[in-house]
């Protein structure tokens, strides 16, 4: 479904070649499909502990380590590419996340579930980097970083999607073939992008041939750790705000039901920040939309802890999209600060980065609301997001230095 949806998208567009749209449609498949993959875990959470009899702690590990494998073997992926290819090893990824559902579904206890959902997230770790450094290959210009865009939006598509497709299916059928049936998904969008993706030239770096000629390396290798830095707090304070929003709002006196209600509004407008921030970026630059979008949240955020229930219901939305914006253009401004035959390995560390920070970030809060409270703890989370000013005032001094007066 995710593939004829974004085939027909880019075919009504009207304006790229095939190869375009067939790399389109691969990357924005392929994320919608592992993304909700990583979300279906919060669905089966509650289901393995009434099955296996697990505590919170062996409830976390399983989370911890799918989130641990995907970010930690991205950059090995990359270059697993840069030797076999984005299409073979992206497959294979996509092979090995469904497999991971699969095993699973078949699991009899609790390390036989732990040994599925690692191998689960090693199939994982394979598609942000390579996905998005197929859009980045294909597209130029401008149109990289809107691309770029809707690609990142496809991942909260996935989101909403899979895991509702899982509730409807668990109101039919028990968990293990509802898994199963999910699971073999993966499979057969491994062979369709095994046999659809855009074959690429190995990159000359590999081949050891010269690396492409292009702005100062020093300065572009600069422009890249401050986008990288910029991106980890910009992770953090996401993992952060999410992780106390709902305390807030049950301080308010939300109910359960209320407190679901906040969360989707947040998402709702995460998924229209994420696709909106890229035409943004692409008409205001990178630094102005990290600066409009990082003290938006930071407000928000701010704002949030005074205002009663209903105010609180009707800022979410635009949290969301502040809080989610930033990371579209902080993606696509990646393939403009390095050269093309590394651009698969810088977005590799990139995402290894971000991940990261946002599986470590909550660990870090959390420590800081047990010690602070929740809403000393939640003004900590805003000045995270407004830390990351000073950066950008940096990233456009490095981007000057690099590309010329206008590149920022």
């Amino acid at each position: 479904m995710a593939w004829l949806l974004w085939d027909g998208i880019w075919a009504r567009a009207g304006k790229f070649s095939v190869e375009q749209r067939r790399a389109a449609t691969i990357a924005g498949s392929a994320h919608a499909l592992h993304d909700g993959y990583a979300d279906l875990i919060y669905i089966m959470l509650p289901l393995w502990q009434s099955e296996f009899g697990l505590s919170y702690a062996a409830l976390g590990l399983l989370r911890s380590m799918f989130v641990g494998a995907m970010a930690s073997l991205a950059i090995p992926a990359g270059l697993l590419s840069e030797r076999f290819g984005t299409a073979a090893v992206l497959a294979l990824g996509t092979a090995l996340a469904g497999a991971g559902y699969c095993l699973a579904g078949a699991s009899a206890g609790f390390l036989m579930l732990l040994g599925a959902l690692v191998i689960g997230g090693v199939g994982a770790s394979a598609q942000h980097p390579l996905a998005s450094s197929l859009v980045a290959r294909t597209f130029a210009g401008p149109r990289s970083l809107k691309a770029l865009g809707t690609y990142n939006f496809s991942g909260d598509l996935g989101k909403m999607t899979v895991p509702a497709v899982l509730s409807l299916m668990l109101l039919a059928m028990p968990w293990r073939p509802a898994l199963a049936i999910l699971g073999s998904l993966g499979l057969a969008m491994a062979a369709v992008i095994l046999v659809f993706t855009p074959r690429e030239d190995r990159p000359a770096a590999v081949k050891g041939e010269q690396e492409p000629t292009g702005p100062d390396r020093p300065q572009q290798s600069r422009a890249f750790g401050l986008l990288l830095a910029i991106g980890i707090l910009d992770s953090a304070t996401r993992m952060g705000f999410l992780l106390f929003l709902p305390f807030v709002l049950t301080h308010k006196g939300a109910s359960l039901q209320e407190v679901g209600l906040a969360m989707t509004l947040v998402f709702a407008g995460g998924a229209a920040g994420k696709l909106g921030c890229t035409f943004l970026g692409a008409r205001i630059g990178t630094i102005g939309t990290v600066w409009l979008t990082e003290g938006l949240t930071a407000a928000g955020i701010l704002a949030l802890m005074p205002l009663p229930l209903p105010a609180c219901l009707l800022l979410l939305p635009l949290i969301g999209m502040a809080l989610n914006g930033t990371s579209s253009v902080l993606y696509g401004s990646v393939p403009d600060l390095v050269a093309a035959a590394w651009r698969t390995r810088a977005l590799s560390i990139f995402y290894t980065g971000t991940i990261g920070s946002g599986a470590i970030a909550p660990i870090v809060f959390g420590r800081a609301g047990d010690a602070l409270g929740i809403f000393h703890a939640l003004i900590l989370v805003a000045g995270v997001a407004l830390s990351t000013l000073p950066l950008a005032a940096l990233l456009r001094g490095a981007l000057a230095r690099a590309y010329g007066a206008d590149a920022a």
